[in-house]
């Protein structure tokens, strides 16, 4: 009970501080900027909702939660076609590229964006072995390995926020919504894996909260470079379906799959590519 009066105090407190921040932030903020946040600061909210169940529930079932990988993957699928690929390509021939022009810059884009991706993930080992002291170094590998991966594929996300918003596209809110969306499960699972690795509850809620912070920092920056120029919004667009389709491709299906629940994963991803399908192309 006291520790449930603290929390509720201390989230009322938060609460009341962010609704003052908002109040001024919405008067010295770009326009653009503001809602490359605030879509930034939704998927950060999905990411710590999706965490919280660890301090109330043991575990789930390999079978539920490879399926809701898989259903994260598919939600990410569908917003690298819908949200990112489509209007880069539009938006390259309204620079004054020919059609050709535009899927060649496309296509440059998201192989840089996958390409650059994966050098960051080369850099996991030696990450891992620079850890400082404390639980996490007492974490099997593979286990920090897997969180870590989880945050590195939490950038893109933020970049496709932040390149929609700030480029003014009708369906950013619609992006930002299917990516908090998708961000739950991502939240719950890097927590029961952590507190499956011996770490406390309330740590490894804290650890699963944290990991949803990258996006709306990677959202404000990716606003503010696409408002710098507008050549840079086909670039930016396509980066981001780069990173996101290699997060998925590399990381999230082979992840979904190793348990020997593939077919329930498969269908978690078709679900989850459909639902955001249905939001991207009825509510942009």
């Amino acid at each position: 009970m006291r520790y449930l009066i603290g929390f509720s105090v201390v989230l009322l407190g938060c609460s009341l501080l962010l609704v003052q921040a908002t109040s001024i932030a919405e008067q010295t903020i770009q326009p653009q900027i503001w809602r490359a946040l605030q879509g930034g600061l939704l998927c950060a909210l999905g990411t710590a909702l999706g965490a919280l169940p660890v301090l109330f529930m043991r575990s789930i079932s390999t079978r539920f939660a490879d399926t809701l990988l898989g259903f994260g993957g598919g939600v990410m699928l569908a917003a690298t076609v819908f949200s990112l690929l489509i209007p880069a390509l539009a938006a390259a021939e309204g620079l004054g590229f020919s059609p050709w022009g535009a899927g060649f810059l496309a296509s440059f884009g998201l192989l840089l964006g996958a390409g650059a991706l994966f050098g960051l993930g080369r850099c996991l080992p030696e990450v891992q072995m620079r850890a400082g002291n404390g639980e996490l170094q007492a974490l099997a590998p593979n286990i920090l390995l897997f969180v870590v991966a989880i945050v590195l594929h939490n950038i893109p996300e933020g970049m496709a926020v932040g390149v929609s918003a700030g480029a003014g596209l009708e369906g950013a809110d619609t992006l930002a919504m299917g990516i908090a969306l998708q961000d739950l499960p991502e939240g719950l699972i890097i927590a029961l894996v952590l507190v499956g690795g011996g770490m406390g509850r309330g740590k490894a809620l804290l650890i699963g909260a944290a990991s949803g912070l990258v996006e709306p920092l990677f959202a404000v920056l990716c606003a503010w470079l696409v408002g710098v120029s507008a050549l840079l919004l086909p670039w930016g667009l396509a980066l981001a379906a780069g990173a996101m389709l290699f997060a998925v491709v590399h990381e999230i299906i082979p992840e979904s799959h190793r348990k020997g629940y593939a077919t329930e994963a498969s269908m978690g991803l078709a679900g989850g590519f459909c639902l955001m399908m249905v939001l991207d192309t009825a509510l942009a």
